[in-house]
């Protein structure tokens, strides 16, 4: 399939949008030159994206157990309530009596959060996950220092904690110390006691964490953090797992992100959109960002005394905490822990069709995904995580996670959510099966896999090493290997 930049012409043009009627005024910071787009016309344009949707694999093409990442259905009544014109038409800088329905969506998601995780008040700022964790450890590090306690400059990551953990902590300024797990898979207490002192400013734990197991001792975790006079946040992205059934609040902890687009079911993928709310206890109110939604005679925006102020412009991805209002109003309170209840189950009920061929990591009950270790099979026939994974393409099932967590060598996360069938979980330990038989009678054949994707596979260390994202330069550079080749000839 040719790139879009190959498939642009000289002078040909489309016209989506009406020639326009009022004076053109060029910026001062206007480009030296117009960038080089590509140059097609309406009907080439649609083509060309229809091609590569057509290629494109998501939940509604079927089995996408991406660990971690929950890539769950997405009911379509999400669409349309954030397709209605009163939302999707409202303008960021109208006034705040012109727009009292949106913060009135935007109070009663923070209200129907803050219940669901025992938190006290939320911000809708933050654009995605990561971007929460930042926002949270700027919360800590600004209720730290009004307090006059500048010495508290260490944030404890546990190891199997999501990898954006450290790089948000190192971002905010903080200095990271990592600690263990222990042969469990959870905190190791002893090392935890160890780390914790007088210049701990928190703790950042995910929890269930990245091999899918939920943390005995998570009360002793937050009280040994609390007792060194550290704060304790809680890493939401596997908030799936527990939705409904037990809340981070309860649990100690005083500040937490949310993946709107994973757990409240908003589509993702590709780079957005997301949407990370913060939520805290009553101590870091004062902190939330700027501005953030007061209720009075009507709704209106308020400065907190001693905000962080602004993580993002205006007031977060409106549109997508409206899809996760729709989805939380929609399930109830009966309806959110029974969230839960089926993605462990589905967890369970994959891990236990899988366990008398692939190792486990821990071989326990998990929660919402379970991690395999491929380390036997790669020792036995030479047959790699990334081999296995590549080979579901050509069984029609998206790979899960690779190599992640960095704790288990050889490593595949499952996280089949709780959207899916008995049938298609049934059908995707039958394909598992099937790969581990051919990796013991033909190993060969999957270390060429996949033979029947749109393309065979890709050298992803090289793409990731030396990433080629700019089609001129990456022309450029094909040329010069072309003329170095010729030259050595």
């Amino acid at each position: 399939m040719e790139l879009i930049f190959e498939k642009s012409r000289e002078g040909r043009a489309l016209s989506i949008l009406p020639a326009c009627d009022v004076e053109i005024v060029m910026p001062k910071e206007c480009r030296a030159e117009a960038p080089k787009l590509p140059q097609l016309s309406e009907n080439d344009l649609s083509r060309h994206y229809t091609q590569l949707m057509k290629r494109t694999f998501g939940v509604n093409d079927g089995f996408y157990p991406l660990g971690s990442c929950t890539m769950k259905y997405n009911p379509k009544i999400n669409e349309l309530t954030a397709a209605l014109p009163g939302f999707a038409g409202v303008h960021p800088l109208q006034e705040e009596d012109t727009v009292q329905g949106c913060l009135t969506a935007m109070k009663t998601a923070e209200k129907y959060l803050c219940e669901i995780t025992g938190m006290d008040a939320m911000t809708m700022q933050p654009a995605a996950g990561a971007h929460g964790e930042l926002t949270g450890l700027l919360l800590i590090k600004a209720y730290h220092e009004d307090r006059g306690d500048a010495r508290r400059t260490k944030i404890i990551v546990p190891d199997s904690a999501h990898g954006t953990n450290p790089a948000s902590a190192a971002m905010a300024g903080f200095e990271v110390v990592n600690i263990p797990s222990g042969e469990d898979g959870c905190v190791d207490l002893q090392k935890l006691r160890e780390v914790c002192g007088q210049d701990t400013a928190g703790l950042m734990l995910t929890n269930p964490n990245t091999v899918g197991l939920f943390d005995k001792n998570i009360l002793e975790i937050t009280r040994i953090v609390h007792e060194a006079g550290g704060l304790c946040y809680y890493d939401g992205a596997n908030l799936n797992a527990v939705v409904g059934i037990v809340r981070p609040g309860d649990m100690g902890f005083d500040v937490i992100h949310l993946n709107l687009h994973k757990t409240f079911s908003t589509p993702h993928g590709g780079g957005g959109p997301g949407s990370g709310p913060v939520g805290c206890k009553q101590l870091l109110v004062d902190f939330l960002p700027a501005p953030y939604v007061a209720e009075g005679e009507t709704l209106r925006f308020e400065q907190p005394e001693k905000s962080i102020g602004k993580v993002k412009e205006f007031y977060g991805n409106f549109l997508v905490m409206v899809k996760a209002l729709t989805y939380v109003m929609m399930l109830g309170r009966e309806g959110i822990p029974e969230v839960a209840k089926h993605a462990v189950l589905n967890a369970n009920y994959m891990m236990e069709g899988l366990k008398d061929i692939y190792k486990m990591a821990y071989d326990e009950r998990c929660m919402h995904e379970f991690v395999m270790d491929l380390s036997p099979l790669k020792h036995k026939t030479g047959v790699s995580a990334m081999d296995v994974a590549k080979g579901l393409l050509d069984l029609g099932i998206h790979p899960p996670t690779m190599y992640f967590p960095l704790i288990v060598h050889e490593a595949l996360m499952v996280e089949p959510t709780e959207t899916e069938s008995k049938e298609t979980l049934d059908a995707a330990v039958a394909a598992f099966r099937k790969l581990y038989d051919m990796a013991c009678e033909e190993p060969g054949t999957l270390h060429e896999a996949p033979v029947s994707a749109a393309v065979r596979r890709l050298d992803e260390l090289s793409a990731a090493r030396n990433p080629r994202i700019n089609y001129y330069a990456a022309q450029a550079s094909s040329s010069k290997a072309k003329a170095k080749k010729e030259e050595a000839r």
